[in-house]
């Protein structure tokens, strides 16, 4: 019975022993670096936060939490910050809402390794750790989903997305002020996190939009608004990863625009 309780002690210790930190890949301007979660937890402005109405676990969580302002200290706040997830979820966001002080804020909630987060379940794989971004007073800033990016694995900065992928842009011929390039913006903020558009863009998890046909194509205009406001309602899947986009979300004049931008790059359509 000794001998049982002393190896039952020692298979524990063997097991905190095998407890790593994370690590966060940062490249902000000055070089790649990187920083663990040990470092994260333990730095003097990291604190417990409270999210009330959290998007991950749809439910009131505590995050011990380092304000993003502290970690893009140095940013130019016109600057375009990207979050890579470990699933291909990619999300870029402006500088200046990060580094906020008031109102909405910005928060890098770092999972400790010896007390983990629960499982996100409905079939994605994991917690939402190790690290993940979040907002108090999301309200605030008008913050969407698609800005709560998740087992996020790198941040960087990034040059201007019509530098970095030309194919996306409506064609210089198409008015300023035309439903499609305000719906380029509506694609940029909640599509482009996870799909690609003639094959640029920099997500990897959901099927590009427009090579070798687009959703209009196949959709038609009708099923492709039903499928975008409750993807589940038109084919029942339990591992699908696309959320509904309800009118809060994505107003109904937003949902017009982005099919317009989705007509237009029909047009736009070049060669894969």
């Amino acid at each position: 019975m000794h001998r049982l309780r002393v190896f039952v002690i020692l298979l524990l210790l063997t097991g905190l022993g095998h407890v790593h930190a994370a690590t966060l890949s940062l490249d902000l301007g000055s070089g790649p670096t990187q920083r663990d979660s040990a470092s994260l937890l333990a730095d003097p402005d990291a604190r417990t936060i409270e999210i009330p109405h959290d998007v991950a676990y749809r439910r009131p969580m505590r995050y011990r939490a380092l304000p993003l302002a502290v970690l893009l200290a140095g940013v130019a706040a016109d600057a375009q910050v990207q979050f890579v997830a470990s699933d291909g979820f990619v999300a870029e966001l402006a500088a200046a809402p990060l580094l906020a002080s008031r109102g909405a804020r910005a928060w890098l909630a770092v999972e400790d390794p010896a007390a983990p987060w629960p499982s996100l379940g409905g079939g994605k794989a994991g917690s939402a750790g190790p690290f993940y971004l979040v907002w108090t007073d999301p309200a605030a800033g008008g913050v969407t989903p698609e800005q709560w990016p998740y087992q996020v694995a790198a941040i960087r900065l990034v040059d201007d997305i019509g530098r970095r992928f030309p194919a996306l842009l409506p064609d210089a011929s198409v008015p300023q002020d035309s439903p499609a390039r305000r719906g380029f913006a509506v694609f940029r903020q909640h599509c482009l996190t996870c799909h690609t558009l003639n094959r640029q863009g920099g997500a990897q998890l959901g099927p590009d939009l427009n090579q070798p046909h687009g959703p209009l194509e196949y959709f038609g205009e009708a099923t492709l608004r039903a499928y975008i406001r409750d993807p589940q309602s038109l084919r029942y899947w339990p591992q699908a990863r696309m959320p509904a986009f309800d009118a809060q979300v994505l107003p109904d004049a937003d949902l017009d625009a982005l099919l317009a931008y989705l007509r237009q790059m029909q047009q736009q359509r070049g060669s894969p």
